[in-house]
C-alpha cells in the first residue's frame, strides 16, 4: 500500500523514502496520530502539507511554544461579543438563566486549531508542529483529543469529531515527550536525505538547474552537514541556496568561491557558522563535490 502515498507525493513534489512513506500510510489506515521526530530542516512540517495536498483536504496548523494553553489551541469565548450581546438585553425582559444560555453558545465560540479540526465535515490534516516546544502540562490537553476525538467544554458538552483528522505531530527532540503521548502515536524518525533523494528533490523543484551543477550543490551540501555547526542547513536551504548560485551565474562551485562563500548566507544561519566555514573550508568542499 505504500506506493500509493508515494507516488502521491511525489506528484505534488515531495520525494519521501520509504520509510516515511509506509509510516503515512499506516497513519491513514489505522487512523493513529504519526509523530514525525527528527532535526529542523529535514522536512517534517512539509510531511504535512504534502500530505493535506495528496488528500485534497484542508490543513490545519498548531504552531506550538512555551506556554501554550487551552484558549490559544483549543477555544475561547468570545467576551466582547458576549458583553455586546448582554447590553443588547439590558431592558429586554430575558432571565439570567436564559442570558447565560444564549452567550454561552456555539455563536459566541472562538474555534482554536483544535477544536477546529474535529469541527470539519471533511477529515482535515491537523498538523501539531513542534510538540516538544510546549510544556508538559499541554500535553495533557492532547490525550483526549489523540484518544478519543473529543473535547469537552464546560458551558456546551462533549464536542465530538464530525470526521476524524489526520494528525501529525513533529518533534525536534528538544525535550523528551511523555510516554501517554507517545503511546497514542505510530512514529518515524525523519533523516536528512541521501545524496540521490536530496538531487531528486532539487531537480524536481527547480527544474531548471542543470544536472551538473545540482550534483555539486547536493555534494556540497551534504558534506557541510557533517562540519561542526550549530545550525544544519535543510532542504529548504538547499533549494535556496540552489537558487542563489544559478542566480550569480556560477556553473560550477569550484568556479567563482568567493561568490560561493557570499552565497553561503542562505545555508548558515548562525554568527558562529558563518565564522567557521571559511574560504579554505569552502574551497575544501567545492573541491570534494566537484
Amino acid at each position: 500500500m505504500s506506493t500509493d502515498i508515494t507516488s502521491g507525493l511525489s506528484a505534488v513534489g515531495y520525494l519521501a523514502d520509504a520509510q516515511l512513506a509506509v509510516a503515512l500510510q499506516l497513519a491513514l489506515d489505522l487512523q493513529r496520530p504519526l509523530l514525525l521526530e527528527g532535526e529542523a530542516g529535514v522536512g517534517k512540517t512539509e510531511t504535512a502539507k504534502a500530505l493535506a495536498e495528496v488528500l485534497g483536504t484542508d490543513l490545519i496548523r498548531l504552531q506550538c511554544y512555551e506556554g501554550l494553553d487551552s484558549t490559544a489551541a483549543i477555544y475561547e469565548w468570545n467576551y466582547q461579543k458576549q458583553l455586546l450581546s448582554i447590553r443588547a438585553r439590558e431592558h429586554d425582559a430575558i432571565s439570567a438563566e436564559s442570558i447565560e444560555k444564549h452567550i454561552f453558545s456555539e455563536d459566541f465560540l472562538l474555534k482554536r486549531p483544535l477544536l477546529d479540526a474535529i469541527s470539519r465535515d471533511k477529515s482535515p490534516v491537523l498538523l501539531i508542529d513542534e510538540i516538544d516546544r510546549a510544556d508538559e502540562e499541554f500535553e495533557a490537553y492532547l490525550l483526549e483529543i489523540l484518544s478519543e476525538f473529543q473535547i469537552t467544554i464546560p458551558e456546551l458538552g462533549t464536542v465530538h469529531a464530525k470526521a476524524r483528522p489526520h494528525v501529525i505531530l513533529t518533534s525536534n527532540g528538544t525535550r523528551e515527550l511523555s510516554d501517554a503521548l507517545r503511546r497514542r502515536c505510530l512514529y518515524s524518525y525523519v533523516e536528512f536525505p541521501d545524496h540521490q533523494r536530496e538531487l531528486d528533490i532539487v531537480l524536481a523543484r527547480l527544474p531548471g538547474v542543470e544536472n551538473r551543477l545540482a550534483e555539486q550543490i547536493i555534494g556540497f551540501v551534504q558534506q557541510l552537514r557533517r562540519e561542526d555547526l550549530e545550525k544544519k542547513p535543510g532542504i529548504a536551504e538547499t533549494l535556496d541556496w540552489a537558487l542563489a548560485i544559478t542566480g550569480l551565474g556560477i556553473a560550477a562551485l569550484d568556479d567563482d568561491l568567493d561568490k560561493v562563500t557570499a552565497s553561503l548566507i542562505c545555508l548558515l544561519k548562525t554568527e558562529s557558522d558563518i565564522r567557521s566555514v571559511t574560504p579554505e573550508v569552502v574551497s575544501r568542499l567545492a573541491g570534494k563535490a566537484a
